[in-house]
């Protein structure tokens, strides 16, 4: 009776994840000089491959937490505010990318004055229609994430678990498509990353975006399969919350790349 439970709190058990996580995570830092160095791939990949075990037998043990009542409203309240945070760290993390491209295209470098004769996007460059695929692309993904918002309401409201599976199926799908399209365009860029600074800015804005879909769309996945199993209820799926808060934050960074870097960016 000593040691019996008397609080909503979730007691964690000591855990090697987060020291495997950070060791995976500065091997791929080193293995990542060492690659752009030419020098050798493997222990960037070694660090990639530790990095997503640590993802995967986490968030496994965080699924089996959720699914045994350890995750307490008092937990589930918790674990929302660390998503926020996490979700500020990224919207800081996509302002240094709009930084250097905003800086660089008011102030764009020239041989003698930076400001008269710079030109933006540098000479050369030519920049993507933004009315081509580029808003389609932005349609398909605010479609996605307006299937998202579906399969919260279906669970949250309805208990529905057959229109949540629907909406994360479709949700996924659109997200999938949308990386598809992406990479088209990349293979029809008339500019490429090296050599000016219109495409590093480019590629690293939407590429790590394009990451961020990639990932969100896994996300949304193994919300899915989760629903299949009935893992879910109305009161308890701060684990599908947590997806469709980042699926919204990506839909909106893109809406912000799109007005950004497409429109104003090509003008």
């Amino acid at each position: 009776m000593a040691h019996a439970k008397n609080h909503d709190y979730h007691i964690l058990k000591p855990s090697l994840y987060p020291f495997l996580g950070a060791l995976g995570g500065f091997i791929m830092l080193l293995g990542a000089v060492l690659f752009m160095h030419g020098i050798t791939p493997w222990p960037f990949l070694a660090g990639l491959v530790l990095v997503l075990y640590v993802m995967y037998a986490w968030w496994a043990e965080m699924v089996h937490e959720g699914n045994t009542g350890d995750h307490t409203p008092v937990v589930r309240i918790g674990l929302r505010y660390g998503f926020i945070l996490f979700i500020m760290s990224e919207v800081m993390f996509f302002s240094a990318w709009f930084w250097t491209f905003f800086k660089h295209a008011m102030y764009p470098m020239g041989p003698q004055s930076p400001i008269v004769d710079g030109v933006w996007p540098p000479a050369g460059i030519t920049p993507f229609d933004p009315w081509h695929l580029p808003i389609i692309n932005t349609l398909i993904l605010l479609c996605s994430g307006a299937a998202a918002t579906w399969a919260h309401h279906a669970i949250s409201h309805e208990n529905n678990h057959k229109d949540m599976v629907r909406g994360l199926a479709l949700a996924a799908a659109l997200g999938m498509l949308f990386t598809v399209f992406q990479a088209f365009e990349y293979s029809e860029a008339a500019f490429g990353f090296a050599g000016n600074i219109y495409g590093a800015s480019f590629f690293m804005a939407t590429g790590f975006h394009g990451a961020h879909v990639i990932i969100g769309t896994i996300f949304l996945i193994v919300c899915m399969i989760r629903a299949m199993k009935g893992d879910f209820t109305p009161e308890q799926h701060v684990g599908f919350e947590a997806a469709a808060w980042y699926w919204h934050f990506v839909d909106v960074v893109w809406l912000f790349l799109f007005a950004a870097i497409y429109v104003w960016g090509s003008a």
